[in-house]
Order: structure tokens, then C-alpha cells, then sequence
């Protein structure tokens, strides 16, 4: 029995045996197998990828490298990695793609845009729904929502500035990359970090004029509108306002030169209007009683003693004028030979009464004002000028008034008289114009627009105002070299009037201004002109600090 079961194990371990040494090799084949198909599809894989230049896209390759124009590294083509699986595919083949710089450009495939070979991007969904009938066209209800403002604005073709042309002058010459301005050298080669090849520029001293070439696109997109600068006569006129205000010399003043008493009033009220010769008042005043007594007796004595008797006669007249009796009241005395208690004045002027301090019954005396009746026959015009206009104005220089409110347009007078002092608060001169006012429309207090004229300017360069780029430390224009070149130029300007600006400094006759878009070319040229002078300096800098920049 043990004999059997011996007998029995060692045919088992035979055929055990026999099976592993078949086994074996069969194992080791399919490894072999696995490694070398697992080798093959890396080198498919390594064959299939696509490798490209970021700056010159058309330049391509299947294995990494430098660009053959621009010695940048070639990168990876993230295009390559499609998808492996057909269910994958087929959702990549219903997305839509378009170019992010030109969205008419779409496609139904990942790709690249025909005009700026920018990589297409996917577009976003409404509802993270797949659209299947997206780019399809529809004339039914469900057709879609027409194009935004922004969307037409963005599918415009894009104007782009010409690169900046370099001035001719003795400048220094640097090679600079143009992904990485930082990095300059004296020596042409090529950039450490992104392996472009150095551009040779021009760095030119601070006063060097910085030329900035811009399309006729651009120039269309940003309104631009030249004038040429032009000799001619300036006219130093100055638009100011006024106020109409009374003639002080037509002022006058009615006071009593005794006291007595006003027994008959016949101004009531402030803004009466009087006439010369009108009756004013009557006054009752002792005084004048035994004024006209002395004349009286003088007339009397003067039938005793016609020598003596006309001195006194003479005197006592006096006496009566110098009190203010008008000459009919002395006449009237002396024709009727009674004695007038209530003694007549009468207005000197035409005019209206423009201040009335007394009443019927009133006791006055000399000093008091009784009335101030004003003419208007004529008024002033009290203009404001402002103080870096002072010198153009001169005593007898023509002035135009309107006043558009009472139907006056352009009344000519003359500067009557220039004040001496500026007004400490607004620091502005004032200038009188006397006016002649027959119609009487003009009333104290109106305002109205004043043109003064100070002489004319002759043989002067001149610009329009809105051409100027007033930058607080200067004054600066845009001037066009060429049809496509403008430069940025620093001006002095003198003279500003009839929106012209006076160029002292800085033009000449015959250049061509910018008056509309200069803003964006002078911070053009400004960027540029900082460029330039800070890579002349940190070229300086990296050549001492670091001595293989130039290797």
C-alpha cells in the first residue's frame, strides 16, 4: 500500500514538472511581447507629436528644437493630444470653436484661426447642455438672438499701431529682446530666456524726438484731423463780462444852504422821474426873509444914490444867488417888490431820483442830502480782466457791448479809464467803458457780455487751441512727419485769443498739427520714450553686474 502511494506522488511531481518547464517560456514570450509592443506605441507616440514655434507658427517640427527664424524653443502642440476613444470624439465634433480675436471665425473641430493662427477655443454652454444642433441655421422660432452691440464691435476688423520708427541720430546701438525689453546687450545674440533672437535699436539721447507710425485704419478709428500751421495776425481780444452801473459824474446832490423848513414837497417817491426846471420844493427859512429885505432897501437906495446904491444892489443879488434863489425868483421880487416867504427850488437835471432822506414838514439844515437825482443819459460798464491780459489793454482802445436781454448788439465806445489796483479777492483788473444810453435800456445792475480789443498781433505762428496737450510742466503737440509718422513736440506758447494759440518756440510754418486723436499718440510716444531711456540704463547696469550678458 505504501509502495502504491510512493509510485503515485511521483508521477504527479513528473507532470507538475513537465508543466512548469512548458509554462515557463510561454510567460516569458508574452512579456517580451508586452515590453516591445508597450516600446512601439511610445515611439508612435513620440512620432505623432508635433512641436511649434510661439512667435512663427508656421515653422513646425516632430521632435524639440529651436524656431529657425527667431531661435525661440519649439513647444509642445497641445492640438496633437486628440481624443483616443470614438464617444469622445464624436462630443469634441458637436462642440463649437471660435477664435478668441476674430469670433466670426468658428469651426465644429479643434484648429487654429486662418488670420491671427490663434488656437480656437471651445465655447461655453447655457446650462452645461451639449446644443446638437449648434451651427446649424434655422428659419423657425427657435432661430437665435441676434448679435450684441459688443459682439458687432468686437467682429470689427482691429486697426493696430505701426511699430515706432527710430529718428535718425548718433544714438548708441542695443540689441534688445522683444519678449523681454530687460534684457539688452551691446552685442547681437540671443535671449536666455526664451532663446529669440536680440533686436538691434537705436537708444538716443533725452532729447531725441520719438517718431510713432500709425495705420490709416487707426488713424480713421481714432477721428484724426490735421491743420497746418500758418502765419498771421492775432488780435488781442479779450471777452469778458460787465456790469452796467450809473455815471458818477452825472450824479447831483440837492442840499439847502440855510435851515428853514420844507413847506411844499413834490418828490414822493425813490425812481421819480424829474425833469430840468421841475419844482422840487418850497422852502421856509428866516434867513432868506432878510436876504430878500436887504435887497429890497438896496433897490430903494439906489433911487437916492445911484454910485453907492448899485455896489449894495450888486451885493444883496449875490447874497440871494449864493443862497440858492433861482434867478426867475429874484426877478419876480424884484418885479413885484413883495417879499416870497415860501421860497421855490427847482431841479438842475433831468433824471430819476435814486435817493429820497426828507418829508413834507421837515426841518433841515446845510449838509443834509435832500435828494440825489441820477441821469442815465449815459452809464459805465465796469469790465473784469484777468491779470496775465492786462498788458494787452491801453486808455482809448475800441470796445463792442451787447446785451442781448434789452435787444442792444455790439455798441462801440472806448476804454475811458483803467483802475490801478486789482481786486484783492477774484485778482482781476477793472476797466470803465463810458456809454452813451439815449434810449435809456440799459439799467444800473444789468450784465452784459464785453469785448475788448487791445490791438492787433502780426506775423505769428499760430495753432488751433485744441491742438495744445497742456501737461502742467509743458505744452505739447502732435505733429505729423509723414502720413503714417507723428511725433510728440514740446512747444511755447505765447498769446491766446480767438481760439489761437501764439507758437513761440518749437514749430514752424508749413508742419501739420493733430487737433482731434493726439492724445493717444503723445502717450504713445511718451511709453516709448521711457523705454528707450530706461533700457539705456539697465543695459548699463546688467553689463556691470553680469559679465557673460554679452556671451
Amino acid at each position: 500500500m505504501s509502495l502504491f502511494n510512493v509510485t503515485k506522488f511521483r508521477s504527479n511531481a513528473v507532470c507538475a514538472l513537465s508543466l512548469l518547464l512548458v509554462t515557463v517560456p510561454i510567460a516569458g514570450y508574452s512579456q517580451e511581447h508586452k515590453q516591445h509592443q508597450s516600446a512601439a506605441t511610445t515611439n508612435n507616440q513620440q512620432q505623432d507629436a508635433h512641436y511649434s514655434c510661439p512667435m512663427h507658427p508656421e515653422e513646425t517640427s516632430h521632435e524639440p528644437g529651436r524656431c529657425s527664424i527667431c531661435k525661440m524653443f519649439l513647444v509642445k502642440d497641445e492640438q496633437s493630444d486628440t481624443p483616443s476613444s470614438e464617444n469622445e470624439a464624436k462630443l469634441v465634433a458637436n462642440k463649437d470653436y471660435y477664435c478668441p480675436m476674430h469670433p466670426e471665425v468658428t469651426s465644429h473641430e479643434p484648429g487654429r484661426c486662418p488670420k491671427c493662427n490663434m488656437f480656437l477655443v471651445k465655447e461655453e454652454e447655457e446650462g452645461n447642455q451639449i446644443d446638437e444642433h449648434a451651427g446649424h441655421n434655422h428659419s423657425s422660432a427657435e432661430q437665435a438672438e441676434p448679435q450684441s452691440k459688443a459682439d458687432k464691435l468686437l467682429s470689427q476688423p482691429k486697426p493696430t499701431l505701426i511699430p515706432a520708427a527710430q529718428s535718425n541720430g548718433d544714438g548708441n546701438v542695443k540689441y534688445v529682446c522683444p519678449m523681454h525689453p530687460h534684457v539688452v546687450s551691446d552685442v547681437p545674440g540671443t535671449c536666455p530666456i526664451c532663446g529669440m533672437n536680440l533686436e538691434k535699436v537705436s537708444i538716443g539721447g533725452v532729447g531725441e524726438e520719438v517718431v510713432v507710425g500709425v495705420s490709416g485704419g487707426m488713424q480713421q478709428a481714432l477721428g484724426m484731423r490735421s491743420e497746418q500751421v500758418t502765419k498771421g495776425t492775432l488780435w488781442k481780444l479779450v471777452k469778458t463780462i460787465g456790469t452796467v452801473e450809473y455815471n458818477e459824474n452825472a450824479i447831483g446832490h440837492a442840499h439847502t444852504r440855510v435851515n428853514g423848513w420844507l413847506e411844499t414837497l413834490m418828490v414822493h417817491t425813490v425812481g421819480q422821474r424829474v425833469k430840468k426846471g421841475q419844482l422840487l420844493y418850497e422852502l421856509y427859512s428866516p434867513e432868506l426873509v432878510n436876504a430878500q429885505d436887504d435887497y429890497m432897501q438896496a433897490i430903494d437906495y439906489l433911487k437916492q444914490d445911484k454910485n453907492r446904491g448899485a455896489g449894495l444892489l450888486r451885493k444883496a443879488r449875490l447874497r440871494l444867488e449864493l443862497l440858492g434863489v433861482s434867478a426867475s425868483t429874484i426877478n419876480q421880487l424884484e418885479r413885484t417888490g413883495e417879499t416870497i416867504y415860501r421860497v421855490p427850488y427847482y431841479a438842475d437835471q433831468d433824471g430819476f431820483v435814486s435817493q429820497l432822506s426828507v418829508r413834507h414838514g421837515m426841518y433841515v439844515q446845510p449838509g443834509d442830502t435832500l435828494f440825489e437825482i441820477v441821469d442815465l443819459s449815459s452809464v459805465w460798464v465796469i469790465a473784469d480782466v484777468f491779470e496775465n491780459e492786462q498788458s494787452w489793454l491801453e486808455q482809448g482802445r475800441p470796445v463792442e457791448i451787447t446785451s442781448a436781454a434789452q435787444g442792444l448788439f455790439d455798441l462801440e465806445s472806448t476804454i475811458d479809464y483803467i483802475y490801478p489796483e486789482l481786486d484783492p479777492v477774484s485778482r482781476a483788473m477793472r476797466v470803465r467803458v463810458k456809454l452813451d444810453n439815449p434810449g435809456k435800456l440799459l439799467k444800473p445792475g444789468t450784465l452784459v457780455d464785453v469785448k475788448l480789443f487791445g490791438g492787433p498781433q502780426r506775423e505769428v505762428l499760430s495753432i488751433p487751441t485744441e491742438a495744445l496737450i497742456l501737461t502742467g510742466r509743458e505744452n505739447r503737440v502732435v505733429v505729423q512727419r509723414a502720413d503714417n509718422k507723428f511725433a510728440s513736440v514740446a512747444v511755447k506758447v505765447g498769446m491766446i485769443a480767438q481760439g489761437k494759440a501764439e507758437i513761440t518756440e518749437g514749430l514752424k510754418a508749413g508742419d501739420k498739427v493733430i487737433v482731434s486723436g493726439q492724445f493717444l499718440l503723445d502717450s504713445e510716444a511718451s511709453i516709448q520714450g521711457s523705454l528707450q531711456r530706461l533700457s539705456g540704463s539697465n543695459s548699463s547696469e546688467d553689463a556691470a553686474s553680469d559679465p557673460h550678458a554679452n556671451h
